[in-house]
């Protein structure tokens, strides 16, 4: 059975942002509803309503919706025309192929003055002599019936004739009425025996014709084992059987004749309710668990596996040495459905349980790898830095790095062959020649180059080695 629920309408109340409480449109049709409710206190700003194609026997809890101009009830098992009294907005009512044979019950409907459509097509009242006149004279507001318009000289007609009229619709109600109420008792008839043969099929004993609560405990220990054989033969026998009437029932019923009543559609509803339950069933069984999908081979191998089917890009930062995958994740999912692993030469993203895998071409650090979510896109931006050694033939070869320190070996080195000393003679050089200088650089390029310093010799007889002069650096 259907039931109108808050879940059914915010499921489809999607262009109202699943918003229920400020819907203006909604539409259950073919939900195989059974009992129209809740909708007068969940939406009371309704517009419009599509209930077509399901199993409503009565109109009942749309009182309170003051705004609803277009009611569809099409395709129901309505047997009469009431509670629309509070729709004060009404304009058209869909009743087409219902079972209303009351056809004084559109009485009711003098109250909604906006009210200008009606469709009654397809109802039993629809062939009562003279329902057209009476429903143009009952009913003056309206401007169309069952889409035909209604002239005025149509209705100046109908208004003649309306009390010859009015007694031959009340003897055709009566007549129905009657017929109805046998239609009534013998479904309620029927439905009974289909019960008690129910329960009979549940108390029936077991294969054998005898009540066995276990199968073990019901053999003899004296049978021999070719009667332990039989049983499973008779068993299958019996499940063959058993789906075989199943067959036989369902051909029969289908091609029973049947009037068209509420009461048949409600059973054709039960019976293929029933056939569904029994499909499921069977399919659980014959169901096979999935195997898990292999994501590395037994020889150690990473396989690059898209299972959630997302757009990803995987972006190799240089500058900054590092590794950048943007995963396009839905914008909407929790974060708690994601979970993220990265190891030194792959990254594995499970979404809802879908493995996301991706071999990386070079050794990443895990421990300093970043995970985040866009709060616009939702997109998931993994950063991986780089190893700074190089995957070659399954062997690191180690990128030679110069250090500062090294470097400043390399500079000092020279200085610490040629130590230079402090000229400390003044009747040597007492003044620089200048012009000496600058016709040693006139013809050198611009660039500074380190000139060799020319150590005093020890043999120099005015050379004096004192110790507290620093050497020059």
């Amino acid at each position: 059975m259907g039931r109108i629920t808050e879940d059914l309408i915010r499921r489809n109340a999607e262009h109202n942002e699943c918003v229920i409480f400020s819907l203006e449109e909604l539409s259950l049709h073919q939900q195989e509803i059974e009992k129209l409710e809740h909708i007068d206190k969940w939406c009371r700003d309704l517009k419009i309503l599509y209930l077509q194609n399901n199993l409503i026997g009565k109109i009942e809890n749309v009182s309170k919706l003051k705004k609803l101009e277009y009611l569809n009830l099409a395709l129901n098992n309505i047997e009469r025309i009431e509670n629309l009294e509070g729709c004060e907005w009404l304009t058209k009512l869909d009743l087409t192929v219902n079972f209303i044979g009351e056809l004084s019950s559109v009485k009711t409907l003098t109250h909604n003055i906006h009210l200008k459509e009606l469709f009654l097509m397809g109802n039993p009242c629809a062939d009562f002599d003279g329902y057209r006149q009476f429903v143009v004279v009952t009913l003056r507001q309206l401007k169309w019936l069952d889409g035909k318009e209604i002239e005025r000289s149509e209705r100046i007609q109908a208004l003649q004739n309306y009390t010859a009229v009015e007694q031959q619709i009340r003897e055709q109600e009566k007549a129905y009425c009657l017929r109805r109420a046998k239609e009534k008792e013998e479904a309620q008839r029927k439905l009974e025996e289909e019960n008690e043969c129910e329960d009979k099929k549940k108390s029936s004993p077991g294969f054998d014709g005898h009540w066995y609560t276990d199968i073990h405990a019901a053999c003899p220990s004296t049978v021999e084992n070719e009667d332990h054989l039989q049983v499973p033969e008779t068993q299958e026998e019996q499940h063959n059987t058993k789906i075989s009437d199943e067959i036989e029932d369902d051909l029969a019923f289908w091609n029973k004749p049947t009037l068209f009543t509420p009461e048949s559609r409600l059973e054709t509803l039960r019976h293929m309710e029933k056939q569904r339950k029994a499909q499921d069933k069977l399919s659980e069984k014959k169901k096979k668990v999935k195997p898990p999908r292999t994501l590395i081979t037994e020889d150690g191998k990473v396989l690059n596996v898209n299972e959630a089917k997302l757009d990803f890009s995987l972006k190799d930062d240089e500058k900054h040495n590092q590794i950048i995958l943007d995963l396009a994740v839905y914008r909407y999912m929790d974060t708690s459905l994601i979970e993220v692993d990265v190891q030194p030469t792959y990254v594995r993203v499970m979404v809802k349980g879908k493995p996301f895998q991706l071999a990386l071409s070079t050794e990443v650090q895990p421990d300093s790898s970043s995970a985040k979510r866009s709060q616009t896109t939702g997109h998931l931006l993994i950063c991986m830095p780089k190893v700074r050694e190089m995957i070659t033939g399954g062997q690191r070869t180690p990128i030679p790095v110069k250090t500062t320190l090294d470097s400043r070996k390399e500079q000092t080195s020279p200085r610490r062959k040629q130590i230079e000393r402090l000229e400390v003679d003044p009747s040597k050089h007492s003044c620089p020649d200048v012009s000496t200088i600058v016709q040693e650089k006139r013809n050198k390029p611009k660039r500074m180059e380190s000139q060799p310093q020319v150590e005093p010799s020890e043999e120099d007889p005015d050379f004096e080695d004192n110790p507290e002069v620093p050497p020059l650096i």
